[in-house]
């Protein structure tokens, strides 16, 4: 039988310099029984992302009133933003029941086909990191997406045999955090793809707020506002700030979370005004104070922090990007006056700024 994993979970990452991490968006052991309290059932309890919602509340009405599954549909983007619950969000207002699993977990074409076997009329088909999905694995796919059909070859040399067999029209809803990664023929099999973006600041208090009345946390709105702007914009990091705020007031306050509370739990976690944290914190600095702003090559600044050069690149850089607290150039990075400010740190006249201090 495949290894699968149920619905909405994913593998969290071990053994890894951001295991553990406070506002990495990617999933950890802690955040599997939270997400699973706090994930909204429905569209009309999901906040933020309205363009995809109202696309997918049409497709969905229009599937519904032809008595046909939905098509395909890829979600892809930033982790942490919810794409595992917009998957079970279609599942619930289609009527059907999900199967999730993941692209690492499917190893051979015969998993693929175990689990496409066992799926129902109209069924979600949930993979998680589609992009992972073994060659010969997607390959099985094709068909299946498009005729509801599944081929492979059993045995081998003079042996070998195609066995085809029909499934039940179902619905692949495949997530993704690397649009790029997906090979064109898969990609282009799915009928409707959309785009995940950041949270803004509204949203996110609005998300905190729910999940501080789900989980019967008291919370001023200044409280809650303050964990959501240090949440980087991702609904999983705020629910998790938002619990360690909670521990925090209820053992050195008066359990309620005021602007105050946050601000010095949050400050003792690290995690600053805007959400970075120490790590994040070092590489601008090794790039300002040890190599005068830049240009400095990727290679070189990992050295200088003793990390590897593709987790900096991979999940430190793409926040300081979005920022603009980092360029990347081709000579190498270089720190923008942004960070300087955010710092406090004196911008050099050669670098275009004053001799003045920027306060943070």
């Amino acid at each position: 039988m495949p290894s699968t994993k149920a619905a909405g979970q994913k593998t969290p990452i071990e053994n890894s310099p951001i295991a553990g991490r406070v506002v990495s968006a990617e999933p950890q052991d802690e955040d599997f029984s939270l997400e699973t309290s706090l994930r909204p059932r429905r569209l009309d309890e999901y906040i933020g992302q309205d363009r995809v919602k109202e696309l997918l509340q049409i497709e969905i009405v229009a599937a519904k009133q032809r008595d046909e599954p939905l098509d395909h549909l890829l979600l892809y983007g930033p982790p942490g933003l919810g794409k595992t619950t917009l998957a079970n969000i279609v599942a619930s207002e289609m009527g059907v029941s999900i199967k999730g699993t993941s692209g690492p977990a499917i190893e051979r074409a015969g998993d693929m086909v175990a689990i496409l076997t066992q799926l129902k009329r109209y069924d979600v088909l949930f993979i998680d990191e589609i992009h992972r999905l073994p060659r010969i694995v997607e390959e099985v796919l094709y068909s299946a997406m498009e005729d509801f059909s599944v081929s492979w070859v059993v045995e081998k040399g003079l042996k070998a045999r195609n066995v085809n067999l029909t499934v039940q029209p179902f619905t692949l809803v495949g997530a993704t955090t690397r649009y790029g990664a997906l090979s064109g023929p898969l990609r282009h099999r799915f009928g409707s793809i959309h785009r995940l973006d950041y949270y803004d600041e509204a949203a996110m208090h609005s998300i905190v707020q729910r999940s501080a009345r789900i989980l019967e946390i008291e919370t001023s709105p200044d409280g809650a506002h303050e964990v959501a702007r240090r949440s980087r914009g991702t609904p999983r990091i705020a629910n998790r700030l938002l619990k360690r705020v909670r521990d925090y007031a209820q053992v050195r306050a008066d359990g309620v979370i005021s602007d105050e509370v946050a601000r010095e739990a949050l400050g003792g976690l690290r995690v600053d005004s805007l959400g970075l944290d120490d790590i994040d914190r070092q590489v601008l600095k090794a790039i300002i104070e040890k190599f005068g702003g830049g240009p400095v090559g990727l290679d070189t600044v990992a050295a200088s922090i003793s990390e590897e050069s593709e987790t900096i690149e991979d999940v430190y850089e793409p926040f300081l990007l979005q920022l603009g607290f980092l360029d990347r150039t081709p000579r190498g990075r270089t720190a923008t006056p942004r960070a300087y400010e955010h710092l406090g740190i004196t911008l050099p006249e050669n670098k275009g700024g004053t001799s003045q201090r920027s306060m943070f």
